[in-house]
């Protein structure tokens, strides 16, 4: 079990072609049961999933995100930071809901609940012999119009996205940064990693021009430095205070 764990991660890639296939009953309650049990901070579940198998839904998040994944996937899961669920229950009882959400904290709690059960959704996926592809351009591309499709009341934010789906690809699996530079003992380390760093930005590279399927000349560094200066354009507090979250502090 413990080698099959392993392989699991060590062998995980992102799947943006998928046959058309259903996903298995079984493989969905799998995925399912992962999500509802997924850690959140509290236990307070401040996440939502919407589970999107009609293909005009799909379509037409398509048409606002450019994701063609999002169209030939099976199912297309979108996790959204939700704090209007535990706002109706507190109407209910008449308790007064605090303004936590509008708190950068409180954003962030419901970020993380969402990103970590998408991770759980994934994991399960793949475990079931699925494909995968994790998303953040429903949250960027174009989030009101994400809002208004799916319906997504004040207090609900979308975070993050997953295509899950029987796969048709199985593509090389993308180098990643050593260990040593991803997890430190104890503290940050405090040693020059420039030689490092540049060894892996030209295994990337190397990567990038033999892989199968499509190839580039992209490095690492450069390559995520310009998706960086892309991102600055994105209105993200805008659009976060639509939903109702008016971070303050």
């Amino acid at each position: 079990m413990q080698n099959e764990i392993k392989q699991l991660f060590e062998t995980r890639t992102s799947v943006r072609r998928y046959e058309y296939d259903p996903i298995p009953a079984e493989a969905l309650e799998v995925i399912y049961a992962a999500i509802r049990n997924s850690p959140t901070s509290y236990n307070g579940q401040q996440y939502s999933v919407i589970d999107i198998a009609d293909q005009d839904v799909k379509l037409k998040l398509y048409e606002i995100t450019g994701q063609k994944q999002i169209k030939t996937c099976n199912r297309f899961m979108v996790f959204c930071a939700d704090y209007n669920r535990i706002a109706v229950l507190a109407k209910a009882k008449g308790i007064d809901m605090p303004e936590f959400s509008n708190t950068l904290d409180g954003f962030t709690v419901g970020v993380l609940d969402a990103a970590i059960t998408m991770q759980s959704a994934a994991i399960a996926a793949q475990a079931c012999g699925l494909g995968c592809c994790c998303m953040g351009y429903v949250r960027t591309a174009n989030p009101s119009a994400v809002a208004e499709l799916l319906g997504l009341p004040q207090g609900v934010f979308a975070v993050c996205g997953l295509a899950i789906g029987v796969p048709r690809e199985h593509p090389d699996v993308k180098p990643k940064l050593p260990r040593e530079l991803v997890i430190h003992q104890s503290r940050y380390t405090d040693r020059d990693m420039t030689a490092e760093l540049v060894a892996y930005d030209n295994e990337v590279t190397q990567y990038n021009a033999t892989r199968s399927g499509s190839k580039s000349d992209n490095d690492w560094c450069g390559h995520i430095l310009d998706y960086y200066r892309e991102a600055m354009n994105y209105r993200m507090l805008d659009a976060a205070r639509q939903q109702g979250f008016d971070i303050q502090k």
